[in-house]
Protein backbone atom coordinates (compact mmCIF):
# COMPACT_ATOMS: atom_id res chain seq x y z
CA UNK A 1 0.00 0.00 0.00
CA UNK A 2 0.71 3.97 -0.62
CA UNK A 3 2.55 5.75 2.42
CA UNK A 4 -0.48 7.93 1.89
CA UNK A 5 -2.93 5.25 2.74
CA UNK A 6 -1.04 4.43 5.54
CA UNK A 7 -1.11 6.99 7.65
CA UNK A 8 -2.87 5.48 10.68
CA UNK A 9 -0.21 2.79 11.03
CA UNK A 10 2.80 5.38 9.95
CA UNK A 11 2.38 7.51 12.81
CA UNK A 12 3.41 4.44 15.26
CA UNK A 13 6.47 3.68 12.51
CA UNK A 14 8.23 7.21 13.41
CA UNK A 15 8.07 7.01 16.59
CA UNK A 16 9.76 3.42 16.83
CA UNK A 17 11.80 4.51 14.29
CA UNK A 18 13.73 7.32 15.75
CA UNK A 19 16.81 5.60 16.58
CA UNK A 20 19.67 4.85 13.17
CA UNK A 21 20.46 1.73 13.29
CA UNK A 22 23.35 -0.15 14.12
CA UNK A 23 25.02 -2.41 12.42
CA UNK A 24 28.64 -3.80 12.21
CA UNK A 25 30.74 -1.58 12.33
CA UNK A 26 40.30 -9.84 -8.66
CA UNK A 27 40.66 -10.72 -10.56
CA UNK A 28 42.01 -9.71 -11.72
CA UNK A 29 44.73 -11.14 -12.99
CA UNK A 30 43.64 -12.06 -16.58
CA UNK A 31 40.58 -10.12 -17.26
CA UNK A 32 40.00 -7.66 -18.71
CA UNK A 33 37.77 -4.35 -17.82
CA UNK A 34 34.50 -5.43 -17.18
CA UNK A 35 32.85 -2.06 -16.46
CA UNK A 36 33.54 -0.42 -19.55
CA UNK A 37 31.50 -2.87 -21.90
CA UNK A 38 28.53 -1.10 -21.66
CA UNK A 39 28.41 2.01 -19.48
CA UNK A 40 25.53 4.07 -20.97
CA UNK A 41 23.63 6.21 -19.67
CA UNK A 42 21.30 7.07 -22.69
CA UNK A 43 18.44 4.18 -23.75
CA UNK A 44 17.12 3.70 -20.88
CA UNK A 45 13.35 2.77 -20.71
CA UNK A 46 10.52 5.13 -19.16
CA UNK A 47 7.98 2.18 -19.74
CA UNK A 48 9.46 0.64 -16.47
CA UNK A 49 9.05 3.16 -14.39
CA UNK A 50 5.50 2.26 -14.50
CA UNK A 51 5.06 -1.12 -13.37
CA UNK A 52 3.67 -1.83 -10.58
CA UNK A 53 4.54 -4.82 -7.53
CA UNK A 54 6.37 -8.02 -8.25
CA UNK A 55 4.16 -10.67 -9.38
CA UNK A 56 5.28 -13.52 -7.86
CA UNK A 57 5.94 -11.89 -4.52
CA UNK A 58 2.04 -10.43 -4.33
CA UNK A 59 1.93 -10.38 -0.59
CA UNK A 60 -1.50 -11.89 0.74
CA UNK A 61 -3.82 -9.44 2.55
CA UNK A 62 -3.22 -9.02 5.72
CA UNK A 63 0.46 -10.84 5.12
CA UNK A 64 2.58 -8.74 3.50
CA UNK A 65 5.79 -11.09 2.20
CA UNK A 66 9.13 -11.02 1.84
CA UNK A 67 12.17 -13.00 0.18
CA UNK A 68 13.90 -14.81 3.09
CA UNK A 69 17.79 -15.63 2.31
CA UNK A 70 20.47 -18.02 3.03
CA UNK A 71 23.13 -16.63 5.03
CA UNK A 72 25.29 -17.83 1.77
CA UNK A 73 24.41 -19.38 -1.42
CA UNK A 74 24.87 -22.50 -3.22
CA UNK A 75 26.44 -21.99 -6.36
CA UNK A 76 23.50 -22.58 -8.58
CA UNK A 77 20.18 -20.00 -8.28
CA UNK A 78 18.15 -21.65 -6.08
CA UNK A 79 14.56 -19.67 -5.28
CA UNK A 80 13.70 -17.76 -1.83
CA UNK A 81 11.90 -19.27 0.75
CA UNK A 82 9.39 -16.63 2.00
CA UNK A 83 9.23 -15.15 5.21
CA UNK A 84 6.91 -12.92 7.33
CA UNK A 85 7.25 -8.98 6.98
CA UNK A 86 7.44 -6.49 9.58
CA UNK A 87 4.21 -5.89 10.13
CA UNK A 88 2.91 -2.17 9.90
CA UNK A 89 2.99 -0.92 13.78
CA UNK A 90 7.04 -1.90 14.05
CA UNK A 91 10.41 -0.98 11.82
CA UNK A 92 12.52 -3.24 10.24
CA UNK A 93 14.76 -5.37 12.81
CA UNK A 94 17.78 -3.63 13.41
CA UNK A 95 21.00 -5.59 12.66
CA UNK A 96 23.44 -6.78 15.28
CA UNK A 97 26.81 -4.65 15.91
CA UNK A 98 29.23 -6.57 14.55
CA UNK A 99 32.85 -5.48 15.96
CA UNK A 100 35.58 -4.74 13.47
CA UNK A 101 39.26 -4.30 13.12
CA UNK A 102 41.67 -1.16 13.69
CA UNK A 103 44.72 -0.29 13.48
CA UNK A 104 45.86 -1.05 17.07
CA UNK A 105 44.66 -4.66 16.45
CA UNK A 106 46.49 -5.71 12.99
CA UNK A 107 49.74 -5.57 11.85
CA UNK A 108 53.46 -6.91 12.90
CA UNK A 109 52.77 -5.48 16.18
CA UNK A 110 50.04 -8.74 16.89
CA UNK A 111 52.37 -11.12 15.31
CA UNK A 112 53.54 -12.91 18.30
CA UNK A 113 56.92 -14.93 18.55
CA UNK A 114 58.78 -17.10 15.97
CA UNK A 115 60.50 -20.28 16.73
CA UNK A 116 62.47 -21.10 13.61
CA UNK A 117 65.96 -20.78 11.30
CA UNK A 118 66.86 -16.90 11.65
CA UNK A 119 67.34 -15.00 8.64
CA UNK A 120 69.43 -12.01 9.14
CA UNK A 121 69.35 -8.98 7.15
CA UNK A 122 72.12 -9.59 4.60
CA UNK A 123 71.14 -13.00 3.86
CA UNK A 124 70.11 -14.71 0.60
CA UNK A 125 66.15 -15.33 1.96
CA UNK A 126 65.36 -16.86 -1.09
CA UNK A 127 68.01 -19.40 -1.26
CA UNK A 128 67.77 -20.34 2.44
CA UNK A 129 64.29 -20.76 2.17
CA UNK A 130 64.63 -22.81 -1.06
CA UNK A 131 67.02 -25.21 0.75
CA UNK A 132 64.76 -25.59 3.46
CA UNK A 133 62.37 -28.69 4.01
CA UNK A 134 58.79 -28.23 4.01
CA UNK A 135 56.87 -27.21 6.63
CA UNK A 136 60.10 -25.52 7.62
CA UNK A 137 59.69 -22.02 9.97
CA UNK A 138 62.02 -19.49 9.43
CA UNK A 139 61.89 -16.63 11.28
CA UNK A 140 63.15 -13.04 10.01
CA UNK A 141 65.07 -11.19 12.26
CA UNK A 142 64.68 -7.70 12.77
CA UNK A 143 66.28 -5.15 10.24
CA UNK A 144 65.71 -4.12 6.81
CA UNK A 145 65.99 -7.16 4.18
CA UNK A 146 66.14 -6.99 0.40
CA UNK A 147 64.67 -9.16 -1.52
CA UNK A 148 66.64 -9.29 -5.01
CA UNK A 149 65.14 -12.74 -6.02
CA UNK A 150 61.43 -13.91 -4.86
CA UNK A 151 61.24 -15.99 -1.92
CA UNK A 152 59.00 -19.21 -3.09
CA UNK A 153 58.22 -21.33 -0.26
CA UNK A 154 57.20 -24.83 -0.26
CA UNK A 155 54.15 -26.51 1.30
CA UNK A 156 53.90 -25.57 5.18
CA UNK A 157 56.75 -23.35 5.26
CA UNK A 158 56.24 -20.60 7.93
CA UNK A 159 57.55 -17.19 6.82
CA UNK A 160 57.48 -14.62 10.03
CA UNK A 161 58.99 -12.59 12.41
CA UNK A 162 58.31 -11.40 15.73
CA UNK A 163 60.57 -8.37 15.09
CA UNK A 164 59.17 -6.51 12.46
CA UNK A 165 61.41 -7.49 9.90
CA UNK A 166 61.38 -5.42 6.64
CA UNK A 167 60.94 -6.96 3.26
CA UNK A 168 62.24 -4.10 0.86
CA UNK A 169 62.24 -4.86 -3.60
CA UNK A 170 63.91 -1.56 -3.53
CA UNK A 171 67.54 -0.57 -4.33
CA UNK A 172 69.87 2.67 -2.66
CA UNK A 173 70.11 5.17 -5.49
CA UNK A 174 73.80 6.55 -5.55
CA UNK A 175 75.69 8.69 -7.81
CA UNK A 176 73.67 11.48 -8.51
CA UNK A 177 74.95 14.95 -10.19
CA UNK A 178 73.30 17.75 -11.18
CA UNK A 179 71.63 18.64 -14.06
CA UNK A 180 70.45 22.25 -14.15
CA UNK A 181 67.70 22.43 -11.71
CA UNK A 182 67.30 18.57 -11.55
CA UNK A 183 69.42 15.80 -10.24
CA UNK A 184 70.41 12.65 -12.24
CA UNK A 185 71.46 9.06 -11.76
CA UNK A 186 72.24 6.92 -14.70
CA UNK A 187 72.49 3.42 -15.36
CA UNK A 188 69.67 2.01 -13.07
CA UNK A 189 66.58 1.43 -14.43
CA UNK A 190 65.35 -1.73 -16.70
CA UNK A 191 64.85 -1.87 -20.02
CA UNK A 192 61.42 0.02 -21.64
CA UNK A 193 58.69 -3.23 -21.52
CA UNK A 194 55.52 -2.56 -22.57
CA UNK A 195 51.74 -1.17 -21.02
CA UNK A 196 49.24 -2.84 -19.29
CA UNK A 197 46.33 -1.08 -17.21
CA UNK A 198 44.35 1.81 -17.52
CA UNK A 199 45.16 5.02 -15.66
CA UNK A 200 43.31 7.83 -14.37
CA UNK A 201 45.16 9.70 -17.04
CA UNK A 202 44.70 8.18 -20.03
CA UNK A 203 47.03 10.96 -22.32
CA UNK A 204 50.12 10.75 -20.25
CA UNK A 205 49.49 6.98 -19.55
CA UNK A 206 52.00 6.34 -17.04
CA UNK A 207 50.35 4.63 -14.45
CA UNK A 208 51.77 1.18 -15.52
CA UNK A 209 55.40 1.63 -15.01
CA UNK A 210 56.67 -0.05 -12.18
CA UNK A 211 59.84 1.71 -10.45
CA UNK A 212 58.82 3.87 -7.58
CA UNK A 213 60.92 6.59 -5.92
CA UNK A 214 61.80 7.06 -2.39
CA UNK A 215 63.44 9.52 -0.36
CA UNK A 216 63.34 9.06 3.08
CA UNK A 217 61.31 6.77 2.95
CA UNK A 218 58.91 9.17 1.50
CA UNK A 219 57.36 8.12 -2.01
CA UNK A 220 57.80 10.47 -4.91
CA UNK A 221 55.46 11.19 -7.89
CA UNK A 222 56.11 10.36 -11.23
CA UNK A 223 55.46 12.56 -13.99
CA UNK A 224 55.37 12.27 -17.57
CA UNK A 225 58.48 14.10 -18.75
CA UNK A 226 61.19 15.60 -17.69
CA UNK A 227 60.10 19.36 -17.87
CA UNK A 228 57.87 18.58 -15.56
CA UNK A 229 60.50 17.52 -12.46
CA UNK A 230 59.86 19.45 -9.69
CA UNK A 231 60.46 19.21 -5.85
CA UNK A 232 58.40 15.67 -5.00
CA UNK A 233 58.57 14.08 -8.01
CA UNK A 234 60.32 11.66 -10.62
CA UNK A 235 60.90 11.32 -14.30
CA UNK A 236 62.15 8.12 -15.84
CA UNK A 237 64.08 8.54 -19.20
CA UNK A 238 64.16 4.68 -19.94
CA UNK A 239 65.49 4.98 -23.56
CA UNK A 240 68.79 6.48 -21.90
CA UNK A 241 69.09 4.96 -19.07
CA UNK A 242 68.45 8.09 -16.54
CA UNK A 243 66.41 8.73 -13.62
CA UNK A 244 65.58 12.49 -12.26
CA UNK A 245 64.61 14.36 -9.49
CA UNK A 246 63.52 17.53 -8.48
CA UNK A 247 65.45 18.15 -4.92
CA UNK A 248 68.57 17.30 -3.96
CA UNK A 249 69.48 14.08 -2.85
CA UNK A 250 72.51 14.50 -0.96
CA UNK A 251 72.26 13.63 2.91
CA UNK A 252 68.88 11.82 1.91
CA UNK A 253 68.26 8.49 1.71
CA UNK A 254 67.05 7.42 -2.18
CA UNK A 255 65.80 4.42 -2.83
CA UNK A 256 64.34 3.00 -6.16
CA UNK A 257 61.63 -0.33 -6.19
CA UNK A 258 62.86 -2.66 -8.42
CA UNK A 259 61.96 -6.45 -7.60
CA UNK A 260 58.49 -7.66 -8.97
CA UNK A 261 57.53 -9.68 -6.28
CA UNK A 262 57.95 -10.75 -2.61
CA UNK A 263 57.00 -13.90 -2.13
CA UNK A 264 55.01 -15.88 -4.25
CA UNK A 265 54.20 -20.11 -4.51
CA UNK A 266 51.81 -22.25 -5.90
CA UNK A 267 52.31 -24.77 -2.81
CA UNK A 268 49.81 -25.76 -0.12
CA UNK A 269 49.56 -24.45 3.70
CA UNK A 270 52.24 -21.48 3.87
CA UNK A 271 51.95 -19.17 6.23
CA UNK A 272 53.40 -15.48 5.93
CA UNK A 273 53.11 -13.38 9.38
CA UNK A 274 54.25 -10.42 11.37
CA UNK A 275 56.78 -9.11 8.08
CA UNK A 276 56.47 -5.31 6.55
CA UNK A 277 56.67 -5.58 2.74
CA UNK A 278 57.11 -2.97 1.09
CA UNK A 279 58.50 -1.44 -2.64
CA UNK A 280 58.07 -3.65 -4.44
CA UNK A 281 57.83 -3.13 -8.48
CA UNK A 282 54.93 -5.29 -9.26
CA UNK A 283 53.37 -5.05 -12.87
CA UNK A 284 49.55 -3.76 -12.68
CA UNK A 285 47.07 -6.60 -11.60
CA UNK A 286 50.33 -8.37 -10.07
CA UNK A 287 50.59 -8.80 -6.28
CA UNK A 288 53.98 -8.07 -3.55
CA UNK A 289 52.31 -11.01 -2.07
CA UNK A 290 50.60 -13.66 -4.10
CA UNK A 291 48.99 -16.48 -2.28
CA UNK A 292 48.62 -20.44 -3.35
CA UNK A 293 45.98 -22.76 -1.79
CA UNK A 294 44.97 -22.34 1.68
CA UNK A 295 47.67 -19.77 2.97
CA UNK A 296 47.50 -17.85 6.19
CA UNK A 297 48.75 -14.33 5.48
CA UNK A 298 48.21 -12.71 9.00
CA UNK A 299 49.37 -9.43 11.08
CA UNK A 300 51.76 -8.13 8.54
CA UNK A 301 51.78 -4.64 6.77
CA UNK A 302 51.62 -4.52 3.11
CA UNK A 303 52.43 -1.24 1.56
CA UNK A 304 53.99 1.39 -0.84
CA UNK A 305 54.10 -1.62 -3.54
CA UNK A 306 53.45 -0.46 -6.77
CA UNK A 307 50.14 -2.76 -7.90
CA UNK A 308 48.31 -5.31 -5.64
CA UNK A 309 49.60 -5.51 -2.19
CA UNK A 310 47.94 -9.31 -1.69
CA UNK A 311 47.12 -11.34 -4.37
CA UNK A 312 45.16 -14.42 -4.23
CA UNK A 313 45.46 -16.27 -7.43
CA UNK A 314 44.21 -20.18 -7.83
CA UNK A 315 44.04 -19.66 -3.50
CA UNK A 316 41.92 -21.76 -1.87
CA UNK A 317 40.63 -21.88 1.42
CA UNK A 318 43.66 -18.63 1.69
CA UNK A 319 42.93 -16.95 4.73
CA UNK A 320 44.07 -13.09 5.36
CA UNK A 321 43.15 -11.83 8.54
CA UNK A 322 44.36 -8.83 10.48
CA UNK A 323 47.07 -7.29 7.73
CA UNK A 324 47.56 -3.45 7.85
CA UNK A 325 47.22 -3.19 3.61
CA UNK A 326 47.82 0.41 2.44
CA UNK A 327 49.12 2.82 0.03
CA UNK A 328 49.92 0.26 -2.92
CA UNK A 329 50.13 1.78 -6.13
CA UNK A 330 46.91 -0.05 -7.55
CA UNK A 331 44.58 -2.10 -5.03
CA UNK A 332 44.77 -3.38 -1.64
CA UNK A 333 44.02 -7.27 -2.22
CA UNK A 334 43.10 -8.88 -5.12
CA UNK A 335 41.64 -12.59 -5.43
CA UNK A 336 41.04 -14.71 -8.65
CA UNK A 337 40.02 -17.83 -9.51
CA UNK A 338 40.27 -18.74 -5.64
CA UNK A 339 37.59 -20.32 -3.87
CA UNK A 340 36.17 -20.29 -0.32
CA UNK A 341 39.04 -17.60 0.57
CA UNK A 342 38.20 -15.78 3.66
CA UNK A 343 39.16 -11.86 4.05
CA UNK A 344 38.65 -10.88 7.75
CA UNK A 345 39.51 -8.20 9.90
CA UNK A 346 42.02 -6.25 7.96
CA UNK A 347 42.63 -2.76 7.23
CA UNK A 348 42.79 -1.34 4.04
CA UNK A 349 43.10 1.60 3.49
CA UNK A 350 44.34 4.49 1.13
CA UNK A 351 45.24 2.57 -1.84
CA UNK A 352 46.06 3.58 -5.72
CA UNK A 353 48.92 5.64 -4.80
CA UNK A 354 50.21 5.45 -8.50
CA UNK A 355 47.47 7.06 -11.10
CA UNK A 356 45.41 3.99 -11.47
CA UNK A 357 41.32 4.77 -13.53
CA UNK A 358 39.43 5.28 -10.03
CA UNK A 359 35.66 5.02 -11.70
CA UNK A 360 36.32 1.77 -13.62
CA UNK A 361 39.46 -0.27 -13.31
CA UNK A 362 40.97 -2.74 -10.68
CA UNK A 363 42.05 0.46 -8.21
CA UNK A 364 40.74 0.69 -4.88
CA UNK A 365 40.59 -1.42 -1.84
CA UNK A 366 39.81 -4.99 -2.80
CA UNK A 367 38.61 -6.46 -5.91
CA UNK A 368 37.83 -10.67 -6.78
CA UNK A 369 36.82 -12.45 -9.99
CA UNK A 370 35.79 -15.92 -10.74
CA UNK A 371 35.82 -16.26 -6.77
CA UNK A 372 33.92 -17.23 -3.61
CA UNK A 373 34.51 -16.80 -0.09
CA UNK A 374 33.57 -14.03 2.95
CA UNK A 375 34.53 -10.85 3.19
CA UNK A 376 33.89 -10.00 6.69
CA UNK A 377 34.49 -7.22 10.07
CA UNK A 378 37.28 -5.34 7.43
CA UNK A 379 37.36 -1.68 7.65
CA UNK A 380 37.99 -0.58 4.00
CA UNK A 381 38.30 3.37 3.68
CA UNK A 382 40.12 6.08 2.18
CA UNK A 383 40.82 3.99 -1.26
CA UNK A 384 40.76 5.74 -4.45
CA UNK A 385 38.79 3.53 -5.94
CA UNK A 386 35.80 0.82 -5.33
CA UNK A 387 35.89 -0.19 -1.70
CA UNK A 388 35.19 -3.52 -2.11
CA UNK A 389 34.29 -4.93 -5.93
CA UNK A 390 33.37 -8.57 -7.03
CA UNK A 391 33.06 -8.59 -10.73
CA UNK A 392 33.26 -10.93 -13.45
CA UNK A 393 32.04 -14.72 -12.19
CA UNK A 394 31.97 -14.32 -8.79
CA UNK A 395 29.90 -16.47 -7.30
CA UNK A 396 28.67 -16.92 -3.56
CA UNK A 397 30.55 -14.11 -2.20
CA UNK A 398 29.87 -12.64 1.01
CA UNK A 399 30.27 -9.07 2.22
CA UNK A 400 29.44 -8.30 5.81
CA UNK A 401 29.76 -6.69 8.80
CA UNK A 402 32.72 -4.34 7.26
CA UNK A 403 32.77 -0.82 7.52
CA UNK A 404 33.75 0.53 4.26
CA UNK A 405 33.70 4.56 3.77
CA UNK A 406 35.50 7.14 1.74
CA UNK A 407 36.44 5.03 -1.20
CA UNK A 408 36.40 7.61 -4.11
CA UNK A 409 34.32 5.34 -5.97
CA UNK A 410 31.39 2.38 -4.98
CA UNK A 411 31.12 1.56 -1.06
CA UNK A 412 30.59 -2.22 -2.65
CA UNK A 413 30.04 -2.90 -6.30
CA UNK A 414 28.49 -6.32 -7.17
CA UNK A 415 29.41 -6.63 -11.08
CA UNK A 416 27.91 -9.75 -13.65
CA UNK A 417 28.07 -11.72 -10.33
CA UNK A 418 25.70 -14.47 -8.93
CA UNK A 419 24.80 -15.15 -5.21
CA UNK A 420 25.69 -12.60 -2.98
CA UNK A 421 24.81 -11.67 0.11
CA UNK A 422 25.60 -7.94 1.43
CA UNK A 423 24.63 -7.92 4.83
CA UNK A 424 25.02 -5.32 8.12
CA UNK A 425 27.98 -3.38 6.65
CA UNK A 426 28.00 0.29 7.36
CA UNK A 427 28.86 2.00 4.65
CA UNK A 428 29.60 5.83 4.50
CA UNK A 429 30.69 8.54 2.59
CA UNK A 430 31.88 6.81 -1.14
CA UNK A 431 31.55 7.46 -4.29
CA UNK A 432 32.85 10.80 -4.36
CA UNK A 433 35.74 10.77 -6.94
CA UNK A 434 36.19 13.18 -9.45
CA UNK A 435 37.61 12.51 -13.11
CA UNK A 436 37.14 9.87 -15.55
CA UNK A 437 33.98 8.11 -15.80
CA UNK A 438 32.83 9.61 -12.19
CA UNK A 439 29.72 11.04 -12.10
CA UNK A 440 26.53 11.08 -9.54
CA UNK A 441 24.12 9.37 -11.37
CA UNK A 442 22.78 6.13 -10.85
CA UNK A 443 24.19 5.00 -13.39
CA UNK A 444 27.42 6.01 -11.64
CA UNK A 445 26.66 3.83 -8.37
CA UNK A 446 26.69 4.75 -4.70
CA UNK A 447 26.64 3.07 -1.70
CA UNK A 448 26.26 -0.46 -2.84
CA UNK A 449 25.86 -0.96 -6.52
CA UNK A 450 24.44 -4.70 -8.26
CA UNK A 451 25.02 -4.56 -11.48
CA UNK A 452 23.90 -7.06 -13.66
CA UNK A 453 24.20 -9.91 -11.37
CA UNK A 454 21.73 -12.66 -10.25
CA UNK A 455 20.45 -13.77 -6.49
CA UNK A 456 21.70 -11.21 -4.73
CA UNK A 457 20.37 -10.26 -0.92
CA UNK A 458 21.31 -6.81 0.17
CA UNK A 459 20.02 -6.98 3.85
CA UNK A 460 20.68 -5.49 7.20
CA UNK A 461 22.97 -2.50 6.12
CA UNK A 462 23.64 1.00 6.91
CA UNK A 463 24.12 3.29 4.38
CA UNK A 464 25.02 6.62 4.66
CA UNK A 465 25.97 9.96 2.96
CA UNK A 466 27.32 8.18 -0.30
CA UNK A 467 26.96 9.88 -3.72
CA UNK A 468 23.97 7.85 -4.19
CA UNK A 469 22.27 5.03 -1.78
CA UNK A 470 21.76 1.62 -3.49
CA UNK A 471 21.78 1.27 -6.71
CA UNK A 472 20.53 -1.57 -8.91
CA UNK A 473 21.51 -1.60 -12.88
CA UNK A 474 20.43 -3.83 -15.81
CA UNK A 475 23.27 -3.31 -18.49
CA UNK A 476 24.25 -5.86 -21.29
CA UNK A 477 27.11 -7.14 -20.53
CA UNK A 478 27.32 -10.43 -22.79
CA UNK A 479 27.98 -13.92 -21.23
CA UNK A 480 29.55 -15.51 -18.58
CA UNK A 481 30.36 -19.63 -17.41
CA UNK A 482 26.97 -19.96 -16.73
CA UNK A 483 25.26 -17.98 -19.19
CA UNK A 484 23.95 -14.50 -20.10
CA UNK A 485 24.81 -11.79 -17.62
CA UNK A 486 21.59 -10.74 -16.62
CA UNK A 487 19.80 -8.88 -13.55
CA UNK A 488 17.61 -11.08 -11.56
CA UNK A 489 16.04 -12.16 -8.30
CA UNK A 490 17.72 -9.00 -6.12
CA UNK A 491 15.97 -8.52 -2.47
CA UNK A 492 16.64 -5.50 -0.87
CA UNK A 493 15.76 -5.86 2.52
CA UNK A 494 16.01 -4.22 6.47
CA UNK A 495 18.48 -1.70 5.48
CA UNK A 496 18.61 2.10 6.65
CA UNK A 497 19.60 4.45 3.81
CA UNK A 498 19.88 8.22 4.62
CA UNK A 499 19.88 10.66 2.13
CA UNK A 500 19.66 14.01 2.55
CA UNK A 501 21.80 16.11 0.37
CA UNK A 502 23.23 16.77 -3.56
CA UNK A 503 21.13 14.21 -6.02
CA UNK A 504 21.67 11.36 -3.72
CA UNK A 505 18.61 8.58 -4.55
CA UNK A 506 18.14 4.91 -4.29
CA UNK A 507 16.88 3.21 -7.08
CA UNK A 508 16.90 0.97 -10.46
CA UNK A 509 18.26 1.60 -13.90
CA UNK A 510 18.26 -0.36 -17.09
CA UNK A 511 19.35 -0.12 -20.59
CA UNK A 512 16.67 -0.98 -23.77
CA UNK A 513 18.38 -4.04 -24.62
CA UNK A 514 18.50 -5.40 -20.79
CA UNK A 515 14.53 -5.05 -19.51
CA UNK A 516 14.15 -6.42 -16.48
CA UNK A 517 11.34 -8.81 -15.90
CA UNK A 518 8.58 -7.22 -13.58
CA UNK A 519 9.37 -9.48 -9.88
CA UNK A 520 12.58 -9.54 -10.31
CA UNK A 521 13.95 -6.31 -7.90
CA UNK A 522 11.99 -5.95 -4.74
CA UNK A 523 12.96 -3.57 -2.45
CA UNK A 524 11.34 -4.00 0.58
CA UNK A 525 10.86 -3.97 4.83
CA UNK A 526 13.79 -0.94 4.68
CA UNK A 527 14.01 2.26 6.54
CA UNK A 528 14.44 5.78 4.94
CA UNK A 529 15.85 8.82 6.20
CA UNK A 530 15.41 12.00 3.39
CA UNK A 531 15.84 15.59 3.75
CA UNK A 532 12.10 15.85 3.02
CA UNK A 533 9.08 13.14 2.41
CA UNK A 534 8.51 14.96 -0.70
CA UNK A 535 12.04 15.05 -2.33
CA UNK A 536 12.79 13.18 -5.29
CA UNK A 537 15.49 10.62 -3.88
CA UNK A 538 14.07 7.27 -5.84
CA UNK A 539 14.05 6.76 -9.52
CA UNK A 540 13.16 3.99 -11.57
CA UNK A 541 14.36 3.56 -15.11
CA UNK A 542 15.09 7.24 -15.54
CA UNK A 543 12.06 8.99 -13.77
CA UNK A 544 12.84 10.86 -10.41
CA UNK A 545 10.45 10.26 -7.61
CA UNK A 546 9.15 11.01 -4.14
CA UNK A 547 8.76 8.43 -1.51
CA UNK A 548 5.12 8.25 -2.18
CA UNK A 549 5.62 7.68 -6.04
CA UNK A 550 8.29 5.12 -5.58
CA UNK A 551 5.66 2.93 -3.42
CA UNK A 552 3.37 3.34 -5.99
CA UNK A 553 5.80 1.76 -8.30
CA UNK A 554 5.34 -1.04 -5.90
CA UNK A 555 8.66 -0.56 -3.94
CA UNK A 556 8.74 -0.50 -0.32
CA UNK A 557 4.93 -1.00 0.33
CA UNK A 558 6.12 -1.56 3.75
CA UNK A 559 8.85 0.24 4.58
CA UNK A 560 9.46 3.68 6.81
CA UNK A 561 10.52 6.71 5.33
CA UNK A 562 11.94 9.75 8.05
CA UNK A 563 12.22 13.13 7.53
CA UNK A 564 15.41 13.93 8.40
Amino acid sequence: MSRKRSTAWFAAFIAAAVAVVTVALPVIAHENNATSAVKSRINSDPSFARSKAPTHHTPKPGRPATKGTPSARPATKSPRTPAAKPTPSAPPVTAPTIPVIDQAAAGPAIAGPCRGVTIEPGDDAASIVSAGAAGTTFCFAAGVHRIGTTIRPKARQVLASASRAVLTGSVPLTGWTRDGDRWVVRGVLPAAYGKTGQCEDNLANICHLREQVFVDGAHLTRVAKLASVAPGSFYADYAADALYVGSNPAGHAVEMSKTATAIESAATGVVVRGLTIEHFASAPQAGAVVSGPQWKVTANDVRWNHAVGVMLVKADKTRVEKNLIHHNGQLGLGQYSSAAATITRNVISENNTDGFWVADWESGGIKSTRSSGTVSNNVIKANLGVGMWADVADDGRVISGNKITGNAADGIRYEISRNGVIENNVITGNGFGRGRGSGTSLWDGGGINVNTSTGVTIRGNSVSGNVNGITVQSRTRGAGPWGAYVLRDIAVTGNTVTMTGGTQATGIVQNTAAPVPTGEVEFSGNRYVLDALGAKRFAKAGTKLTADGWQDAGLDTVSTFLAN
